[in-house]
């Protein structure tokens, strides 16, 4: 009896997977716990080990679709055996059937993915959209797996509805389809290359538009004199490389927003209609650039209980395991605060997105030396070089205000001014 290739359970809450790619095809033969196929979830890429020894069958699951926990991939089974039912994942019966309506979503569901008993699965992208537009999803064809309604059907179905008039004249638009339209707006198609969007660029860019749909961003910047974290990280780099760590700077930026985090907890928090969630373990995120690729987010989890050598350590680890695509989908979960270094490209200053759910982001400019005025007890005013550099706080207004957040700042500027 050929063996169910099934989506496992990467990890807690992790509902669905997008395929990447299948590192075998139907014939190959495969031993017990081969890697099979590669799938994304939440910008981590993950191998499916096969269940069994035999020949692959049968794939069902195609390159880029997204497939949710407990879908049957394939068959896995002797040469010549036939693979039971038909090659179809809704025959098999692994995917809820699509009939009729979906009520409008709330608002507080927009955050999370949802499985109608009648819709199957509705991505929060599509979600937003419907709830936006007033949209009655029962209307729309789904070209996605099993029906699914794609973002790509949702777009094109408010393309085609004509505008309700908002007075006695109704106003008109050009087709999107007009030459006289697309002559305007779109160059040539001589004149462009189409780079196909990658997984991970999709996820962040809805992850990017949710957020700033879904929170009142405000930011707040502050400068610090880094002279007593410089001079403290030249003295003591030697004695953490003998432990196998590099000591960087982000290490000081994570344990000097514990400080902060610890004095004021509500930054350390999420949004809920019911109140604010206020976390009590601190998970530090850690915007980790891929290149071209994107950006992912590795989580320093309960930070409030490391050292610097040990926050050192888990940036290095991270990090390193990031930018080779070896982190496992829990290592990027449960953060409650994230940092971005965008200094480390020069960039002084910058206002970064919340990365949701959390409250605030604090972004991280270049370390410059720059002339600034001290002032001396004896000697009164004086001009110096100091490595300068500015932070950033980028903060959900309806959980904190611009006092709250100008306190928490200064806390971080006061624990790497003062670093001893």
């Amino acid at each position: 009896m050929p063996t169910k290739l099934i989506m496992p359970l990467l990890g807690e809450a992790v509902t669905d997977a997008t395929v990447v790619k299948w590192l075998r095809s139907i014939g190959d033969k495969v031993e017990q716990y081969d890697p099979i196929l590669e799938v994304n979830t939440d910008k981590v890429d993950t191998e499916i080990p096969s269940p069994s020894s035999g020949v692959i069958l049968a794939e069902f699951a195609k390159e880029g679709e997204v497939i949710k926990v407990g879908t049957l991939l394939g068959w896995i089974g002797q040469p010549g055996e036939a693979v039971p039912g038909e090659n179809s994942l809704e025959q098999q019966g692994e995917l809820p059937q699509v009939t009729t309506s979906l009520p409008q979503p709330a608002e507080t569901d927009l955050l999370q993915p949802t499985l109608h008993r009648e819709l199957g699965f509705i991505s929060p992208v599509v979600a937003k959209i419907a709830s936006e537009h007033n949209v009655d999803l029962s209307k729309i064809h789904g070209t996605g797996m099993g029906g699914r309604i794609t973002k790509k059907d949702i777009e094109k179905f408010l393309e085609v509805q004509k505008p309700s008039p908002i007075s006695s004249t109704p106003i008109t638009f050009p087709s999107p389809d007009s030459t006289s339209v697309r002559s305007e707006v779109y160059p040539s198609e001589s004149a462009f290359t189409i780079r196909p969007q990658t997984t991970i660029r999709k996820a962040i860019a809805e992850h990017m538009v949710l957020s700033e749909h879904t929170a009142p961003h405000v930011s707040t910047i502050m400068e610090v004199d880094m002279t007593r974290v410089t001079t403290h990280r030249y003295a003591n780099k030697e004695n953490f490389a003998s432990e196998g760590v590099n000591l960087t700077f982000t290490a000081y930026f994570v344990s000097a927003s514990v400080t902060a985090l610890k004095a004021y907890p509500i930054v350390n928090s999420s949004w809920s209609e019911e109140g604010v969630r206020i976390f009590n373990s601190i998970n530090i995120g850690m915007a980790t650039a891929l290149g071209e690729e994107g950006l992912i987010v590795p989580v320093i989890k309960h930070a409030e209980n490391l050292s610097l050598l040990g926050i050192a350590r888990l940036v290095n680890d991270l990090s390193i395991r990031a930018r080779a695509h070896k982190l496992q989908p829990e290592e990027v979960k449960g953060g409650t605060f994230t940092i971005t270094n965008h200094g480390v490209t020069g960039s002084l200053f910058a206002t970064p997105i919340i990365n949701q759910p959390q409250c605030a982001i604090l972004g991280v400019g270049v370390i410059q030396k720059r002339p600034v005025v001290i002032s001396d007890p004896t000697m009164g005013d004086l001009l110096a070089i100091r490595p300068m550099m500015y932070l950033s706080l980028t903060f959900d207004h309806r959980i904190i205000d611009g006092a709250i957040a100008d306190y928490f700042l200064a806390r971080v500027v006061d624990s790497l001014k003062n670093w001893s």
